[in-house]
């Protein structure tokens, strides 16, 4: 077989990737950093920020840690900051913080699960979202901008996660919105939503790994989750200049499920 081409899409520019700091998020920012751009990866512990940097320096990469919570529209603005006084820009943004409550009907649903649902899910989008685009319409090429939604939500639901459901399908709502608004400034918006992928987001209570793959090969046309890497892979593809007119769009990686 022929060796792999290296792909240089991003080189000189900057991407910053909230939740960055496991599973999809560290394999979106490793994945940017392959091809070229200075990343920033925040979340809300420091320490698993700096394994990605760590890793991303490792295969050659340029790479800085800033810890942000997304709840905070403070600590968001600092981040765009941050990565601006790094490397002089903000060229792409991949809002992928996110979190999980589920199993209980929706009068079961403790207010709580319901609150932090929406408000990582949605009010953490949607105060990033807004500070990136105050940053990149300052900028004379603008920017990309892609949202991490869920196939549960606009594209499919199941029973005992009407919260999550809820929160995922606003995100998908939101990312139509905000392209429409903001496509006059150069700023190109869009979202990814992915099925179950080899996170430990995608492992029921109790289960492992081996359990996982038995119960998808009857619940996943494909067969399987899907690898980080293939989730990244359509994220950066709508961050990039092949995707230059794609705007508003929500990517469905799932493997079929909500075909």
């Amino acid at each position: 077989m022929p060796a792999a081409v290296a792909r240089t899409r991003f080189t000189g520019r900057t991407a910053l990737v909230t939740g960055g700091g496991s599973g999809l998020g560290r394999a979106i920012a490793l994945a940017f950093a392959a091809e070229g751009a200075n990343v920033v990866v925040t979340g809300r512990s420091e320490g698993p920020l700096k394994e990605t940097v760590a890793l991303v320096e490792e295969a050659g990469g340029t790479a800085l840690a800033h810890p942000a919570d997304v709840t905070r529209a403070a600590d968001v603005e600092a981040a765009v900051r941050a990565a601006v006084d790094r490397f002089g820009a903000l060229d792409v943004a991949v809002n992928n913080a996110g979190v999980f409550r589920g199993g209980a009907p929706v009068a079961d649903l403790p207010e709580d699960d319901w609150r932090t649902l929406l408000d990582t899910n949605v009010t953490g989008v949607f105060l990033a979202l807004r500070a990136e685009v105050r940053q990149m319409r300052t900028q004379d090429g603008g920017g990309a901008i892609v949202n991490i939604a869920s196939n549960l939500g606009a594209h499919k639901r199941r029973p005992g996660i009407a919260g999550y459901v809820a929160a995922k399908a606003a995100v998908s709502a939101l990312t139509r919105g905000a392209a429409l608004d903001h496509i006059q400034d150069g700023i190109r918006i869009n979202a990814v939503s992915p099925g179950p992928a080899a996170t430990a987001m995608s492992l029921r209570p109790g289960e492992t790994a081996t359990d996982r793959a038995t119960r998808m090969r009857s619940e996943s046309p494909l067969g399987r989750v899907s690898d980080t890497t293939e989730i990244a892979a359509a994220v950066l593809y709508l961050a990039s200049d092949d995707a230059g007119s794609v705007v508003g769009a929500d990517l469905v990686v799932d493997g079929g499920a909500a075909a």
